[in-house]
């Protein structure tokens, strides 16, 4: 059983940047895959990025590759998403995800958080 729990969301203006962190309970933190994923009003969640727990290969959507950055600290139990240059279309609830053996851009992850909200203007 995992629990994830998102921060970092808040009002940024376009061209700004955010950080979003997912702390993660347990102990075999390091042996999940983790994704992020975002929810805009009126739209499908759709994926963001996603890191694997093996190597740390990560993934990208269209819209955010260049711009956002995700790492993981197994330390510390944590996946961060570094978002920069900011748009207004960047505006929507992230979500963190977990699995341990699914990676990649599809919903069907064991585990999520319950979301934060980030917010661009233009």
């Amino acid at each position: 059983q995992v629990q994830l729990v998102e921060s970092g969301g808040g009002l940024a203006q376009a061209g700004g940047s955010l950080r979003l962190s997912c702390a993660a309970s347990g102990r075999t933190f390091s042996a999940y895959n983790m994704g992020w994923f975002r929810q805009a009003p009126g739209k499908e969640r759709e994926f963001v990025s996603g890191i694997s727990a093996s190597v740390g290969s990560t993934m990208y959507s269209k819209s955010v590759k260049g711009r956002f950055t995700i790492a993981r600290d197994n330390a510390k139990n944590t996946v961060t998403l570094q978002m920069n240059s900011l748009k207004a279309e960047d505006t929507a609830v992230y979500y963190c995800a977990a699995d341990r053996y699914r990676f990649g851009v599809g919903l069907d992850y064991d585990y999520w958080g319950q979301g934060t909200q980030v917010t661009v203007s233009a």
